[in-house]
């Protein structure tokens, strides 16, 4: 008796021609049927931003031969909804894949990025997700080292699935000597930012945002000591934002209404 194949949504933040989804939807495609459905132009640092107020572009395109592919006008997060609600037509995928970004996306990072705001979106949909980056930002990465470590998760996922609420985000080292895979907690680190000025020609001023990254986490369980240590770091993350912690103390206050 023949298996049923696995859906696999494929999705990104860096748009549909990018290096990173290319080495992803093929490495999927050695698990199931892969169905991409990603933004039109790079959408990097979108969080988990929603189009709202204007319509939605939704276009099938044939960029590479025997994948299903879709580009999406909106943000990553519209990506992953049409493609539940449009593409697919209400049948959930079996696995939801965002990615390979170009740049991390460990410790504070993952509340900025649309790669993990597309695998989050996923999750929320109750589809088991993940989103991967790696720490090269160039257009011209090599994401050959990592793709076995891609397989291994998704492969993973696919025969265990997750808790439901809860999405991997997965970063990995730049160069070839990834020793394994570390599961770990998000580190407290974050960037030290700055903006700089300069004049255009109408003499306005005008920003660039720059920073330096400040890791002030000096356990060795965080995704930033294993990355620092070439391991690929895996960190559960979720999108209930509830600081369970904190409800006894406030508790404790008195309103005085």
């Amino acid at each position: 008796m023949k298996t049923k194949q696995p859906t696999i949504l494929v999705v990104n933040d860096d748009g549909i021609t990018a290096a990173g989804i290319k080495a992803l939807m093929h490495t999927m495609k050695e698990l199931g049927r892969v169905v991409v459905v990603a933004p039109d132009s790079p959408q990097s640092g979108m969080g988990h931003a929603i189009t709202i107020g204007k319509p939605l572009r939704l276009d099938k395109v044939d960029i590479y031969e025997g994948i299903e592919m879709y580009s999406c006008s909106g943000t990553p997060v519209d990506c992953v909804k049409l493609a539940v609600n449009t593409v697919l037509k209400g049948v959930k995928p079996d696995l939801c894949v965002s990615g390979i970004n170009h740049g991390l996306n460990n410790s504070i990072n993952v509340l900025y990025s649309g790669t993990m705001s597309a695998a989050v979106e996923g999750a929320i949909e109750r589809i088991p997700s993940i989103g991967f980056s790696l720490d090269d930002y160039t257009t011209q990465a090599n994401f050959e080292h990592c793709q076995k470590f891609v397989k291994e998760l998704a492969v993973q996922v696919l025969a265990n699935g997750l808790p439901v609420g809860t999405v991997l985000n997965v970063n990995f080292p730049a160069g070839n000597n990834i020793k394994g895979i570390k599961i770990c907690r998000q580190a407290n680190a974050k960037w030290a930012e700055e903006f700089d000025e300069r004049i255009d020609p109408h003499k306005r001023p005008y920003y660039w945002l720059t920073g330096v990254f400040q890791n002030d986490d000096n356990g060795e369980d965080t995704d930033v000591w294993a990355l620092d240590h070439n391991y690929a770091s895996v960190v559960p993350v979720q999108f209930d934002m509830t600081a369970h912690h904190a409800i006894p103390v406030l508790n404790t206050w008195t309103f005085n209404v």
